[in-house]
């Protein structure tokens, strides 16, 4: 399972609500987890959140504009000073390597960890991770070049095949337990070979998290066997017309369109812009959300929390619920 913290959902700059964009992506299993954008005032919300930067294995930067990397250096430098010494990977553009080594001379910081730097471009190539997770990077639509990442985590899964155990009239019991644990057991004088009664599934959850795009349908082959999609909605289509497309931002009419067209059974929208930001701004959104899409939505909040399971089931996590 996945779990999903958003940290910051505000398009540009930050408002009194809403961060830049930051957003943490958590195998539900262990405690490891892979930041998505570093917008400035990060690592404060990493805080806030509960999380720990001893468990961060990746940093994935979308593309080189503030509102997504300015937090970037006092985290690194933050995660030193707590005494981290795990590697970690930072997959970004190249720019965010020179602009982090500059700094780091300019300003005398020392890490007591290695910085792993993966190329953007090197990442359209599936890259493992950890064992757990892998990232693959996908050419988006900007004013600079931007990506999309998506997030896997494949599994294997052995389960006991129950039905044919009991079609042979094997009993319930220590049996069937000896069998799932890979021990051969003597039945009625023959040999049940636990290799024979062992199903194995291949399991993979796959989302797709989309830095700042004017092209959807650019994620179109990525989004095959996706089951969620995580993607910006600046604007408002009628704003968005007047605006014009210098910024190179979507509407939400136009991901909305693009996730109906895919068939995509699960849409998360953020990065919007402080226009949009108050209660009729939001009510506008859905709106138009759902009168092109008939999926499974949300429009996120700094600090909401969702799970998807293997199953490709999106839940929206019940912060009360958490507390008891």
């Amino acid at each position: 399972m996945l779990h999903f913290t958003f940290l910051g959902t505000s398009s540009g700059v930050p408002t009194l609500t809403r961060n830049v964009s930051g957003l943490a992506v958590r195998n539900s299993k262990n405690k490891d987890w892979i930041l998505i954008d570093a917008g400035e005032g990060t690592q404060h919300r990493i805080q806030q959140a509960k999380l720990s930067l001893q468990n961060l294995v990746a940093i994935c930067i979308t593309h080189v504009h503030g509102d997504h990397c300015y937090g970037l250096v006092g985290l690194l430098a933050s995660a030193g000073m707590n005494a981290r010494s795990k590697p970690l990977i930072v997959i970004a553009p190249t720019e965010i390597q020179q602009w982090f080594e500059i700094t780091a001379q300019l300003t005398d910081l020392y890490l007591p960890y290695s910085l792993q730097f993966i190329d953007v471009n090197e990442a359209t190539q599936p890259q493992q991770i950890i064992d757990e997770f892998i990232v693959q990077a996908h050419p988006l639509s900007h004013r600079v070049p931007s990506f999309a990442f998506s997030i896997y985590i494949k599994s294997i899964q052995k389960k006991l095949d129950t039905q044919a155990l009991t079609q042979l009239g094997v009993p319930k019991g220590d049996m069937w337990g000896h069998l799932k644990r890979g021990y051969d057991v003597e039945f009625e004088g023959r040999i049940l070979k636990s290799q024979d009664f062992i199903k194995i599934q291949n399991q993979q959850i796959h989302a797709i998290i989309g830095g700042d795009n004017d092209r959807p349908e650019l994620l179109a082959d990525a989004c095959k066997d996706a089951q969620l999609l995580i993607h910006e909605a600046t604007y408002l289509q009628t704003v968005l017309d007047k605006v014009g497309k210098g910024p190179m931002h979507s509407s939400a009419k136009m991901v909305a369109e693009f996730a109906e067209q895919q068939s995509l059974d699960n849409l998360i929208l953020t990065h919007f812009s402080p226009r949009h930001q108050d209660k009729a701004g939001q009510q506008a959104i859905t709106e138009e959300v759902r009168q092109f899409y008939k999926g499974h939505f949300y429009l996120a909040n700094d600090f909401d929390e969702f799970t998807l399971s293997e199953a490709g089931q999106l839940l929206k996590v019940d912060k009360n619920e958490k507390t008891h």
